[in-house]
């Protein structure tokens, strides 16, 4: 972990009575970068995030957040970082603008220009009441204080719940926009297609405990891809294909062969020529998606614990 990332954790240990919330945690989000934070619930996303925050003080281990401590400085901090809760929770007797106003407040203030574009973007109406809100309004509201906020670190969790297709897009636009500003972005959520349309690296956590990190290119290359093509002849010479697994073939007509087959991610250019040299009439290539990756690592933990 270097000392210029925005967010460095080691050995992060939290307990509430009994339970171990936190395990010896380690997570390293680096500067400009999009980084997901993804587990199940009662992984320790939360209690992470709650330490960060300086909501509640680790009981071992080292953290920083943009270089200081957030337990002794997190008044300074929280001047450079904008939180978007998992629950959100508004005043009701107010309206959205209003509750804008006090979010932004609490943040030493919004950009008002960027807050009127994603109250357009997210088709928000901030005169309506927030008791009077759905629950994806009152996520848009949440959305834009953060968003609209000046911040170097936006800290985002499960910011999506509640809404839909369209405005998950246009988050994800948004998102885009503010890592291309120069913000970071620690992003937890339980929706992996968000996470891999989004994260530059990922981080998964398992019972308090990292498991693996790195880019998706990187964790791809532990696992599996999928490979279909039609060819012509067979594909018998493919089964005993080192990294090759799982070989389906069935005639596709005009001496044709339908192969379906998976293979570790060293050994793809090689089974690609043999398909090249019998003759290949298509081709698809699914690489590992997000889902495939959390899942085969969470099996891969089990296996060890």
């Amino acid at each position: 972990m270097s000392t210029d990332d925005v967010i460095r954790i080691e050995g992060l240990v939290k307990h509430f009575g009994g339970v171990r919330a936190l395990d010896g945690l380690d997570l390293a989000v680096r500067p400009g970068e999009v980084h997901g934070f993804l587990g199940p619930n009662g992984a320790g996303k939360s209690t992470t995030i709650r330490v960060l925050l300086g909501l509640v003080r680790a009981d071992a281990g080292g953290v920083r957040l943009l270089g200081g401590d957030p337990w002794r400085d997190a008044a300074r901090l929280h001047a450079r970082v904008a939180y978007l809760p998992g629950d959100v929770s508004l005043w009701p007797g107010l309206t959205g603008g209003q509750c804008l106003d006090v979010l932004g407040a609490v943040r030493g203030g919004l950009d008002d220009r960027r807050r009127d574009a994603l109250v357009e973007r997210f088709d928000l109406d901030p005169t309506k009441r927030a008791r009077d809100y759905s629950k994806g309004n009152r996520q848009k509201v949440a959305l834009v204080a953060a968003l609209a906020a000046d911040s170097e670190l936006l800290v985002l969790d499960e910011p999506t719940s509640g809404l839909d297709p369209l405005m998950e897009q246009t988050f994800q636009d948004v998102v885009r926009e503010r890592r291309s500003e120069g913000a970071t972005v620690l992003l937890s959520s339980h929706l992996l297609g968000e996470v891999e349309a989004l994260a530059d690296r990922v981080s998964i956590v398992r019972r308090g405990r990292t498991v693996t990190t790195g880019t998706l290119a990187e964790l791809r290359r532990h696992t599996r891809t999928v490979v279909h093509a039609v060819v012509d002849g067979t594909a018998e010479d493919l089964r005993d294909a080192p990294g090759v697994e799982g070989v389906e073939a069935e005639p596709a007509g005009e001496g044709r062969t339908d192969v379906r087959l998976t293979v570790d991610a060293e050994h793809l250019d090689a089974v690609v020529g043999r398909l090249h040299a019998a003759g290949i009439h298509t081709l698809t290539v699914h690489p590992p998606s997000l889902d495939t990756l959390f899942l085969r690592t969470y099996a891969d933990s089990a296996d060890r614990r």
